[in-house]
């Protein structure tokens, strides 16, 4: 059983010593007033220095009389202020930057939140960058970003669940949707998911996605995550549900389909075709990335007539000194580009960037001129590499790297059947993931020709008047589409 005042000068003062196992943060202030001892506790680097000494210690220490906790709540007027009897409540309310003032003989104590936050100011996001749009960030502070989000979805429909999670260290965590649009299903999952976490803390909002997601079999990503408000404010209009982390710079989005995380925000800032163009553009990358090199290695392995006969001169001529078969120079390569691309974001920017562009050089050149590999080959790699770096989600980019390695193996121990067999494993992998119980395939499974132009590619504003079908939003209309598309002059008004 917890502590619970009252209780005396030394007990009270020792017991708070103990339930912070005796920390030299916390500051305990002892006042008289007439015989009557009033504390003042709080961790000295938690709270607002200036607020504390302005509007509570000027206010007690000025005064000579007797006091009460009324007397505080009501010569102390602040907006967060509450009371409570137990200790470790007391105590958990100190650690997140509270002032606890404890009168004798009272048997609550009254606790003032002066929350001293440091965190970084609003910056340019730097792992999704944009040329067209917003280009803030998120940043570690909850309620930073819960104004950023409140400043660009300005409407009373919008919902900001609170939960705690953490048995050991506690977490904030907001569920954000707007209540007449989003899915009550796809709310009430994410929140049971939630809810239903067994764990002693939650570092960050990507560690939150992994302990909730539908499968961690997986390589793919089931959930999104972005630091850029634009794009989370987008995905809450249109009915989905996010979800926010305290101390994390990082949303997540859910449910989400595969289609999903090669959009960005940007293909809505341009004109409908150039965002069709570029979205598509996303989506040969990502089949190239994953094709090309098996299909080399297949073709090198098995298939020679499927190779132009003038272009097959060409590889045995630039094969005639590699000493390995095709599936081991083509994995060496893999690894070699993967190594580049790691050290390259493991070292500081301007020597990464250097790092990585001077390496790839180097080394290529000097992998062909000693004999490892061939020149066709080098541009085979640095393609596959360059379309994987077209998505703009980082998680699903790597997730088709890796897919590559199995995909080369197979192409070089049966060839294209290998290459087919790995194709259909792989849709058939895709059509059993979901996301927060959704198809990860919609809409193509189950099949929804209405919802092509919200993931596969765009469609001018005014046609795109329905809503998503595979969110089941309430609302199914974004607008009249008949109205959209008048178009009146002033002298016909």
């Amino acid at each position: 059983m917890s502590l619970q005042l009252p209780m005396k000068k030394e007990e009270y003062l020792s017991s708070s010593k103990d339930l912070l196992n005796q920390s030299p943060d916390l500051v305990q202030k002892v006042f008289n007033h007439g015989g009557q001892w009033i504390s003042v506790q709080f961790i000295h680097y938690q709270v607002n220095k200036e607020q504390l000494e302005d509007e509570i210690l000027e206010v007690i220490t000025k005064s000579s009389h007797s006091w009460t906790n009324d007397d505080l709540m009501n010569k102390i007027p602040m907006a967060s202020t509450k009371q409570e009897k137990k200790m470790d409540a007391i105590i958990e309310q100190m650690i997140h930057g509270s002032v606890c003032i404890y009168i004798e003989g009272e048997k609550e104590a009254t606790l003032f939140a002066l929350p001293q936050q440091e965190h970084r100011s609003l910056n340019q996001a730097e792992t999704e960058s944009l040329v067209f749009g917003p280009q803030v960030s998120f940043t570690e502070s909850l309620m930073t970003n819960l104004n950023v989000i409140r400043w660009r979805l300005d409407t009373p429909d919008l919902v900001t669940e609170k939960l705690i999670v953490g048995e050991r260290i506690q977490s904030e965590i907001r569920i954000v949707y707007l209540k007449s649009l989003a899915n009550t299903e796809n709310v009430d999952t994410m929140r049971q998911r939630i809810r239903d976490l067994q764990v002693s803390e939650v570092e960050d909002t990507s560690v939150l996605g992994q302990l909730i997601e539908d499968s961690s079999s997986t390589v793919f990503p089931q959930l999104i995550f972005t630091e850029l408000p634009d794009r989370f404010c987008n995905a809450i209009s249109k009915g989905r549900v996010g979800v926010m982390v305290d101390k994390s710079p990082t949303m997540l989005i859910g449910p989400m389909n595969l289609f999903g995380f090669f959009e960005s925000t940007e293909d809505l800032y341009m004109r409908w075709n150039m965002g069709s163009f570029i979205r598509l553009l996303r989506f040969i990358s990502m089949a190239l990335s994953i094709i090309l090199t098996p299909m080399y290695v297949a073709a090198l392995t098995f298939h020679y007539e499927i190779i132009p006969s003038t272009l097959l001169v060409s590889l045995g001529q630039s094969r005639s000194t590699v000493p390995f078969p095709p599936v081991l120079e083509a994995l060496l390569l893999e690894i070699l580009i993967e190594l580049l691309r790691e050290a390259g974001a493991r070292l500081p920017t301007k020597v990464g960037q250097t790092m990585g562009i001077v390496g790839g050089i180097v080394l290529g050149q000097a992998a062909v001129e000693a004999g490892f590999t061939s020149n066709i080959l080098i541009i085979i790699i640095a393609l596959s590499a360059l379309a994987s770096f077209t998505a703009p989600s980082y998680l699903m980019g790597t997730a088709i790297r890796i897919i590559r390695f199995p995909m080369i193996l197979l192409a070089g121990a049966w060839g294209i059947i290998g290459i087919v067999f790995a194709l259909s494993f792989l849709v058939i992998h895709l059509l059993k993931q979901k996301s927060l119980g959704r198809p990860y395939l919609s809409p193509i499974y189950p099949l929804q020709w209405s919802d092509f132009s919200e993931s596969i590619y765009r469609v001018p504003f005014q046609k795109n008047a329905k809503r998503s079908k595979s969110l089941m939003t309430k609302d199914e209309y974004r607008y009249s589409e008949s109205k959209a598309e008048e178009r009146n002059d002033v002298d016909r008004l």
